[in-house]
């Protein structure tokens, strides 16, 4: 009938909104945060995204402050010394037997080797004292490297860059006091000033081979017969150039810009051995062809136990020690463990989230499912009454 309202049907459920004056486009959304029970899903949502990545982002940042505590030099004296220090045991072994064999090869008389008068023409020079003494020798060719891996150290705490440092550089100097001993004893040419040593005061003396027959002081005597090759020059050698090679790496000369100044800085100490090496000829200790031997001997020497337990200088990985990278490298190993330990963790809450995610939607989706088909009738009718 027209102009009749319908009245609602009987046993159907109405909801309080029925009699809204709202239009029906605003009806519907009202019913969701029925629905939800006055939470709402979208921060629930955000909860789970962050505990979903968490677990990624913390391993990440707990690497890179161990890599960066690796940089800064976490391993010092205090906290790894011995620990370093027992690990290279065997080595310190050696170094005590290497001196051993130093004392033993100066106690030893070196060869005598024949010396006639004719001979004598290119070793009558005068006998003179030693520019560069003998005790000053270990001040600047050792004390004074371990002085500079001392302030590195202070800079970086790195026990291991100092140890190795020091335990490379006493190889370096005792490697090439065993080499030099063992040649000076085996070769035993005489010294520039052996004329004086062997006739202090001037009055020849020969046997019927024509061999001298020595009657100054025995220790200067044996002292003569040690020319070749240079004590002086291949121990200045192996400690000035192993700190040579220490300085470039650290500072990085062969980095390819041009600094000048850094090769500078790196020559002085094998500057500091030339000039040694130079006083021993001007004193009269040794002849050019001693010094040169033994600068090429401390050279060498230097150069390959440096090489033990650095990269090259020109390497970009120069400035730090061989175990010093093993030790990030196992770090790095260590927090990639981690990761993989975290991963499956994550992966577990990562499908809890999304099996709760997924049941939360259906319950959802069910939830408008009901709303909707309940409203839908009455707001219909009420259209249709309206038009009625």
């Amino acid at each position: 009938m027209k102009g009749k309202i319908r009245e609602p049907q009987r046993g159907r459920t109405t909801p309080d909104h029925r009699h809204s004056t709202d239009p029906p486009e605003k009806r519907i959304p009202s019913l969701i945060p029925t629905c939800w029970n006055g939470s709402s899903q979208k921060p629930e949502a955000s909860a789970g995204f962050s505990q979903l990545f968490l677990p990624l982002i913390a391993p990440k940042k707990h690497q890179q402050a161990r890599m960066r505590g690796a940089r800064l030099g976490s391993h010092t004296v205090r906290s790894h010394g011995m620990t370093v220090a027992r690990t290279h045991l065997h080595d310190w072994l050696i170094l005590i037997l290497l001196l051993a064999i130093v004392v033993i090869l100066n106690a030893i008389h070196p060869f005598y080797r024949f010396v006639g008068k004719d001979m004598m023409t290119d070793l009558k020079y005068p006998l003179k004292s030693n520019t560069v003494p003998m005790w000053a020798v270990p001040v600047y060719a050792v004390l004074l490297p371990i002085v500079v891996f001392l302030l590195v150290y202070f800079r970086r705490n790195d026990v291991y860059d100092l140890h190795h440092a020091i335990l490379g550089l006493l190889f370096s100097v005792l490697i090439t006091a065993v080499i030099t001993d063992a040649i000076k004893d085996a070769v035993g040419r005489p010294r520039p000033d052996f004329f004086w040593r062997c006739f202090p005061d001037g009055k020849e003396v020969y046997d019927k081979w024509g061999d001298v027959v020595c009657h100054g002081d025995k220790n200067v005597v044996k002292e003569g017969h040690k020319s070749f090759p240079s004590g002086h020059t291949s121990w200045s050698f192996a400690g000035l150039t192993f700190l040579s090679l220490y300085l470039s790496g650290k500072i990085q000369v062969f980095d390819r810009r041009g600094h000048v100044a850094k090769l500078c800085l790196v020559l002085l100490p094998l500057l500091l051995a030339s000039l040694v090496a130079i006083s021993r000829v001007d004193d009269y200790w040794h002849h050019w062809q001693d010094v040169f031997a033994g600068g090429l001997i401390g050279l060498v020497v230097a150069a390959l136990c440096y090489l033990q337990f650095f990269p090259p200088p020109y390497h970009v990985q120069g400035w730090a020690t061989y175990a010093y990278f093993r030790v990030l490298e196992e770090s790095q190993r260590t927090s990639q463990a981690e990761n993989a330990v975290n991963a499956n963790v994550n992966n577990t809450q990562s499908a809890e989230v999304q099996v709760e995610s997924q049941h939360n939607e259906r319950n959802h989706h069910a939830c408008m499912g009901i709303s909707l088909s309940g409203d839908s009738g009455p707001t219909v009718e009420d259209l249709e009454s309206g038009r009625r």
